[in-house]
C-alpha cells in the first residue's frame, strides 16, 4: 500500500509538467486509420481491442508515446501493431488523438451478477491474507481512474480485453506500469481471481 501511496503522489507532483494540448477536432480527422480496430468513435467491435472511447486523454496519449519507444528499440509498451502505428505520430498527434477519444461516449457493459459479490470484494477490499491491494485506490470506486496520475478508466471496457492485460502484467510481458505497481499486484491474481475482476471492473459507471 505505501508503494502505490508513494506513486500516485510521484505521479500527481509531475502532472503538471508541460504537455501538448489536444484538439478534438484535429484528433477524429486522425483517428482515420484507428476506426478499423477501435470504431470509429472509440467503442471496438472486436474484445481483443480496446475501447478508447471515453478513457482519459493523457492516458491515451501516454500508451501511444510508449509503443512508439518500444518500437524505437526504448523502453516502453511492446506491440506488433500498435508499435507500426505510433511510429509516425507526433506528440501533437497523441495528445489530439487522446482528445478526440476521451469526448467519446463509451457503451457500457452489463454486469453477470454471478461475479458481483467476489468482485466487489476483491476491487474495494483487495485480499490483506495475500498481499493484494484494493482496486478502488486507483482506479476509484465507479472505475473511472485517475486522469492526473494517468491511472486508466475501466469502466465500459470490454472485459476480454481487461484480462489479456492482467494476465500480461502477472506474465510481466506488459511492463509499462509505473514501478511495476500492476505486475506486482497481477502476481498474486489467480485465473479466477481475474475472470472475476475483469467482468466486474468493466461493469462500473
Amino acid at each position: 500500500m505505501k508503494k502505490i501511496v508513494f506513486t500516485l503522489a510521484l505521479m500527481l507532483g509531475v502532472a503538471g509538467t508541460a504537455q501538448a494540448q489536444g484538439d478534438v477536432e484535429a484528433g477524429k480527422a486522425k483517428s482515420a486509420a484507428c476506426a478499423a480496430c477501435h470504431g470509429a468513435d472509440g467503442n471496438s467491435p472486436t474484445d481483443m481491442y480496446p475501447k478508447l472511447a471515453g478513457q482519459h486523454a493523457s492516458y491515451i496519449a501516454k500508451q501511444l508515446a510508449e509503443f512508439k519507444a518500444a518500437a524505437t528499440g526504448g523502453e516502453g509498451r511492446a506491440n506488433a501493431i500498435m508499435g507500426g502505428m505510433a511510429m509516425p505520430l507526433s506528440e501533437q498527434d497523441m495528445a489530439d488523438l487522446g482528445a478526440y477519444y476521451a469526448s467519446q461516449a463509451i457503451t457500457p457493459v452489463p454486469v453477470d451478477e454471478a461475479v458481483i459479490e467476489r468482485g466487489a470484494a476483491l476491487y474495494q477490499g483487495g485480499d490483506i491474507e495475500r498481499g493484494i491491494t484494493s482496486c478502488i485506490a486507483c482506479h476509484g470506486p465507479r472505475g473511472e481512474g485517475l486522469e492526473s496520475a494517468k491511472f486508466p478508466s475501466l469502466s465500459g471496457q470490454h472485459p476480454a480485453y481487461i484480462k489479456a492485460q492482467l494476465e500480461m502484467f502477472r506474465s510481466g510481458e506488459r511492463a509499462n506500469d509505473p514501478n511495476g505497481m500492476m505486475r506486482g499486484i497481477a502476481t498474486k491474481l489467480t485465473d479466477d481471481d481475474i475472470a472475476v475482476l475483469s467482468q466486474y471492473v468493466a461493469g462500473l459507471h
